[in-house]
């Protein structure tokens, strides 16, 4: 079975992945109680650097797993509730609208916000702490919008969750994630830096020479190594960075966490459950979408910026799944989603019912 998977994963990636096409594209598949690498292309085509299992990517929209695991944890330990308004978390938020979400709301992207920093045309500016409170406060919903109605993605909502944690447990999120996910399953290539002025990561000379230059989908070099990109200009609001190695530790984790604390096991698996119906095949859970394809249900997160593409794609009930890291806009990551794990699948017997 190990040749026939690598054969599916090699057959649909390496079209994708070129020397025409700029950078480069690590993939980890966990399948069988094993986790299996794929590097195609170069994490920095001028000095023609390649793309391994522990080369660093920026996971853009990844992250948003990561924090709404914190979450699950943190409602499991009895330290917050999904119910709880953020103003009680952060009592500046006193507009009438945002005073009315709610925590689940917020990682469900059920909270009715869309900022504009959530949608085109996209600002020139970036906003302080100060500013990003008061827009959230004068924020007024289009007519028929209401918390818990229905489901917008924002990245607004994400970016307060990061406030509403911070302020519940005194600790920056980066430092949060740290400790109550990353040392706890062993993922020591995983890293939420700071920024510097020009928006470049802050890490050691050793890690930073492990991280991608990113690239437009045309091939155009955007930013440094270790580029962020982010609206707002207060601590933590940046990007992670990982490697297909941590995230094939991550993705074991999910599908299989008899490896684990029975907390986090329970909080991974809490995250994955779908809350909200957005159509007759897609739900959304905390952060992650439930995706219903004949004879298979995915659980899946893309992130994107316009140097960077990420992937995460699990199917639980037969304990398999794939990270895609890619140093360029707008790889077409759908592959997983649509070709990749369904082939997949039809190689796994489905789950047997219980009577």
């Amino acid at each position: 079975m190990d040749a026939q998977i690598r054969d599916i994963v090699t057959t649909e990636l390496a079209p994708t992945a070129t020397a025409a096409d700029p950078g480069g594209l690590a993939a980890a598949v966990y399948a069988g109680g094993r986790v299996t690498f794929f590097n195609y292309g170069f994490a920095d085509a001028a000095s023609k650097r390649p793309i391994t299992p522990d080369t660093l990517f920026n996971l853009a929209s990844l992250r948003k797993v990561f924090e709404a695991t914190l979450v699950a944890l943190g409602s499991a330990r009895g330290e917050l509730r999904l119910d709880d308004p953020v103003g009680k978390y952060l009592p500046e938020l006193h507009g009438d609208y945002i005073s009315r979400v709610s925590i689940g709301e917020l990682v469900t992207h059920t909270s009715g916000l869309l900022l504009p920093t959530d949608h085109p045309p996209w600002p020139n500016e970036r906003f302080s702490r100060d500013q990003f409170i008061a827009m959230l406060n004068a924020w007024t919903p289009p007519p028929g919008v209401a918390p818990g109605k229905q489901r917008i993605y924002s990245h607004a909502g994400y970016v307060l969750l990061q406030l509403v944690l911070e302020r519940r447990y005194e600790m920056p999120i980066g430092a949060l994630i740290e400790r109550r996910i990353l040392q706890p399953l062993g993922m020591t290539s995983t890293f939420m830096p700071e920024r510097t002025e020009d928006n470049r990561a802050v890490l050691a000379p050793a890690i930073m020479q492990r991280v991608v230059q990113g690239y437009s989908d045309q091939g155009t070099p955007i930013g440094p190594p270790g580029n962020q990109e982010s609206y707002y200009d207060f601590a933590g609001t940046g990007q992670m960075f990982s490697s297909a190695r941590d995230l094939g530790i991550f993705i074991r984790a999910c599908l299989d966490g008899a490896v684990i604390d029975p907390e986090l096991r329970a909080a991974l698996a809490m995250t994955e459950r779908e809350s909200f119906r957005i159509d007759e095949k897609i739900g959304q859970a905390m952060a992650w979408e439930d995706v219903r394809l004949d004879g298979v249900t995915i659980v899946d997160k893309p992130g994107g910026l316009n140097n960077a593409s990420a992937y995460i794609g699990l199917v639980p009930a037969r304990r398999f799944g794939i990270v895609l890291l890619a140093n360029r806009g707008e790889y077409p990551h759908e592959i997983a989603r649509y070709r990749i794990l369904p082939a997949i699948a039809r190689l796994y017997p489905p789950p047997m019912p219980i009577r």
